[in-house]
């Protein structure tokens, strides 16, 4: 943080995420942001309701940079830095083209809620863990873990935060409440 006052686009933008349509299946948790990356940041983490084993199935965060002065590849004042951690079905967990299909999932939520954004980046990781000794008994479990970042057309992100937790839901399996009720 600066010793300025804050900009009025970033009190926009928090007010956005405080006003923000709800994902139910999502918990969301207002968290300490980085430091130096930008001027201005906040940060959410966020979590799925039903849990299995004591854990979530999926969790992430959303970080919100703002620098009015703009930085090189935001293209913009703002920049959305996402992260989400899913647990995945072995069957899903072996397809070569799991990568490629969560990261268009990731653009199909944002389009999906009518989020503008642009310059967006990322990585997809898939990771397997197996369990020795005492604990094969839990078996083994497989994730995907998605880095993420994209400038927002707008200071009003909202609908950004909807498509994350959208997105959170549509990587651990479950389908969100309120598509359950358009059906």
């Amino acid at each position: 943080m600066t010793d300025h006052a804050v900009p009025e686009d970033f009190v926009t933008a928090l007010l956005s995420l405080r006003d923000a349509a709800r994902n139910p299946a999502v918990l969301l948790e207002e968290v300490p942001p980085p430091e130096r990356l930008a001027p201005w940041t906040a940060a959410l983490a966020m979590r799925t309701v039903r849990e299995e084993h004591d854990q979530p199935l999926a969790s992430g965060r959303l970080v919100v940079l703002h620098d009015p002065a703009t930085q090189i590849g935001w293209n913009g004042e703002f920049r959305l830095v996402a992260q989400l951690r899913s647990q995945i079905d072995p069957e899903m967990g072996g397809d070569p083209l799991l990568g490629e299909a969560v990261w268009n999932w990731a653009h199909d939520c944002l389009e999906e809620v009518g989020a503008g954004y642009h310059d967006m980046t990322g990585t997809v990781t898939r990771e397997l863990s197996e369990a020795f000794g005492g604990l094969e008994l839990r078996g083994s479990t497989l994730h995907v873990e998605l880095r993420a970042s994209w400038t927002p057309v707008t200071p009003a992100l909202g609908e950004h935060l909807l498509a994350w937790s959208d997105l959170l839901c549509r990587t651990a399996g479950i389908i969100p409440q309120r598509y359950l009720e358009e059906a």
